[in-house]
């Protein structure tokens, strides 16, 4: 691997030139069955469905619509004058004899039947090989029994018995209701093509705001434009004001204020100066800036929030289970419906009776297509993911999603998800014969070894005093209690009182001070040289400006709010009447969290678990519903059902409030298309005919079907402007 140098007005450096990993071929799923995954394009196995790429693009050809929009033209053109002759034919009759215009309509309807509805027919038949009975099972056998019957009548008109035969020895036909269903159909496919591609919106809106091109500054320091693919880990990049953030990555000169919005969710604009991260497609805006790309490709937030934003959506929810099921029985019971209702005319309707029994069962095939029932969960989950995405808020799977809506218990913890996580040093009080510099220089250098919250609070205040700190060895960590080392012949231990008591180092001269500084909401760390207490530390963490909100809506919302925190009770319970919280657990250890919330669920509740720290992790995962802070570590992200982006506990407000309204809308996707279908059989297979001699024409039973999928789609769409 070859090397590479980068030089800036003020900076050069070498380092090695990354390998470029080949871009993944394109994968194709259903949006109704995400369990099929394909490497090419085509059709669902299970539902007919066309297979959408797993990864969506921001400027999306759409195959399909383009050949069901032709298809649906050009037959249109074809079923009109087939139409217009089957429903004035008698106005025809001087001018052409009926024979004449039936061969008319043949000639018309046909190529509408076998090329307009073609991938009906396929879908339909590969339904039937496959045993996964759908709504192209159903149209394949509707419009299929209407033209074959019409082709037997309009070829062999003798085989019908005399009743049905016409003066001149004609049986009616019913290529118009071939033509026309295919063509509604056809129109439908559109309607619903159209609309479902509106769900991706989200997705293509974060696409494209990434930027095409990058200024790139090369290894002489000249600067050229260079395309997004050709930028590398290590390549140096200027962003001039107004320009958009090419790719994550480092401030390594400049100043500027930066527009996060489209990827938190939020309009403040965020001050960048050296060794700050940007992500890519964020907004600079007055500042020149020089950068040094960490993340590209695949790799940057913008790109995991895409991927992990396709995969929520391509989930299930438990919810749609029911659907699932029904939809299992449905079809086979339409066969079933279908054929009693041919006989029952057959045998008792009134003359023609073949007629009436072929156009009930028609009627009953085409009406209860199960498409609206299929679509009435993955589409509601599709859009509210996207719309949660623009918030600034990640959801893993639509089971999250919906398990949301249930929760009766946020249980937070309290470091860097109530507060800022970004604690500072308030107080160094030395105890001993050292100065206040020694201290810090001791508790800096066992500090800069630790993966605490609050040793970086340690470390800054050093690097704030111009400290320097010295080498550590034997260093030792006890998780949730305290750490030690050996710096400069002395053994340093730093922790806990817990800790310190636990070496038989006495605090006690220091606990009445401690106690006060605890009831102010800061929390104390002891240092001890070999076997002596030298120093306290009081170290405070901010909190958030939203947290207090936050928990106040949840509270009216119903949900009990629970704290953890490793500080003492004094200090988690300062902090704890600030925000009004219901319950605090203090002195918690990592490994105490995930007991904490087991009992809860062993009580009943229903728990969110929101946190940021490694030591979150399990917990995260153990809960219910995990949420994570976008500004924690990767492994609490990892572990969570739902990330926040901007780290602020609105969020959970936000997502809460989105999963009320996407179960309700569910729901009455659901209810439109359970009414829909148990309704429309009954009708189409003739029940009101005895009573307002009313019968369902196919047309019309076509017309309902394809708009009841188009109206699923479009109250599910309503959940992009929902109010959270």
């Amino acid at each position: 691997m070859k090397k590479m140098k980068y030089c800036t007005d003020s900076h050069c450096h070498t380092e090695k030139e990354p390998t470029v990993l080949p871009t993944a071929q394109t994968q194709y799923t259903c949006q109704m069955h995400p369990e099929i995954i394909q490497d090419h394009a085509g059709s669902c196995p299970k539902c007919g469905m066309a297979l959408e790429p797993i990864m969506v693009e921001a400027v999306e050809e759409n195959s399909e619509l383009n050949d069901m929009t032709r298809r649906f033209w050009l037959s249109l053109v074809l079923t009109f004058p087939v139409f217009v002759l089957a429903m004035f034919g008698d106005l025809f009759s001087q001018y052409l004899p009926l024979r004449s215009l039936q061969w008319f309509q043949f000639i018309l309807a046909t190529p509408v039947v076998f090329w307009g509805g073609w991938s009906f027919f396929v879908r339909g038949w590969q339904s039937i090989q496959t045993w996964n009975l759908n709504m192209f099972t159903l149209i394949a056998i509707g419009v299929g029994t209407a033209w074959g019957y019409s082709v037997v009548a309009l070829l062999f008109p003798e085989l019908f018995p005399p009743l049905m035969q016409t003066e001149r020895g004609l049986v009616h036909v019913y290529f118009e209701a071939a033509a026309v269903i295919t063509t509604l159909v056809l129109l439908g496919q559109v309607l619903e093509l159209r609309a479902r591609s509106q769900t991706n919106s989200a997705i293509k809106t974060l696409l494209n705001l990434v930027p095409k091109r990058a200024t790139i500054i090369d290894s002489k320091g000249h600067q050229r434009e260079v395309t997004l693919e050709e930028v590398k880990v290590g390549d140096l990049l200027r962003i001039k004001p107004g320009e958009k953030v090419p790719v994550d990555g480092v401030v390594i000169e400049g100043q500027s204020n930066i527009d996060e919005s489209m990827i938190t969710g939020e309009p403040l604009m965020i001050s960048k100066k050296v060794d700050d991260f940007l992500i890519g497609a964020t907004l600079n805006s007055n500042g020149t800036l020089i950068m040094k790309a960490s993340k590209v490709g695949s790799d940057t937030m913008l790109a995991q929030i895409v991927q992990m934003v396709s995969l929520a959506q391509r989930s299930r929810a438990p919810i749609q289970r029911l659907a699932d099921t029904v939809s299992s029985y449905f079809v086979p019971a339409v066969v079933v419906s279908a054929l009693l209702a041919f006989l029952a005319w057959w045998s008792w309707g009134p003359e023609p009776s073949l007629s009436y029994a072929i156009v009930a069962a028609v009627a009953v095939l085409i009406i209860a297509c199960p498409c609206a029932l299929g679509l009435a969960t993955p589409i509601s989950i599709m859009v509210a993911t996207g719309r949660a995405a623009l918030a600034g808020i990640l959801i893993k799977d639509a089971q999250t999603l919906e398990m949301m809506e249930k929760v009766t218990t946020l249980v937070v913890d309290k470091t860097g998800t109530l507060t800022e996580g970004k604690p500072v040093v308030t107080l160094v009080k030395v105890l001993g014969d050292l100065d206040k510099a020694e201290v810090l220089k001791y508790a800096a250098s066992l500090e800069q070894v630790s993966e605490h919250p609050l040793a970086d609070a340690v470390v800054q205040k050093a690097k704030d005093e111009e400290i320097v700190l010295s080498e550590v060895s034997d260093f030792k960590s006890i998780t949730g209690q305290g750490i030690e080392g050996q710096i400069d012949g002395q053994k340093i231990s730093i922790g806990s009182e817990r800790f310190l008591e636990s070496k038989g180092i006495s605090t006690s001269r220091v606990i009445d001070e401690v106690n006060g500084l605890r009831e102010q909401g800061k929390t104390v760390v002891f240092m001890a040289i070999e076997s002596e207490l030298s120093a306290i530390l009081a170290i405070e963490d901010p909190i958030k400006e939203t947290s207090k909100n936050a928990i106040q809506t949840l509270q009216k919302e119903g949900l009990t709010v629970v704290m953890l925190s490793g500080d003492n009770e004094k200090t988690a319970n300062a902090v704890a009447r600030q925000l009004n919280i219901d319950k605090v657990y203090a002195n918690v250890l990592p490994e105490d969290k995930l007991e904490v919330i087991k009992d809860l669920q062993d009580n009943g509740a229903i728990i969110a678990m929101a946190g940021d720290g490694i030591n979150d992790a399990p917990a995260l995962a153990k809960a219910d519903v995990g949420i994570a802070m976008g500004t924690g570590t990767d492994v609490a992200i990892e572990s969570a059902g739902i990330t926040l982006i901007k780290g602020d506990l609105q969020g959970i407000v936000k997502v809460r409030r989105l999963s009320l309204a996407t179960i309700k809308n569910i729901k009455q996707n659901l209810f439109f298309a359970f009414v829909y279908n148990v309704a429309g059989v009954p009708i189409a297979a003739g029940v009101l005919y005895p009573f307002f001699g009313v019968l369902l024409s196919p047309m019309i039973a076509a017309t309902a079907m394809s708009f009841s999928s188009v109206s699923v789609i479009v109250n599910a769409l309503r959940l992009k402007k929902v109010e959270i």
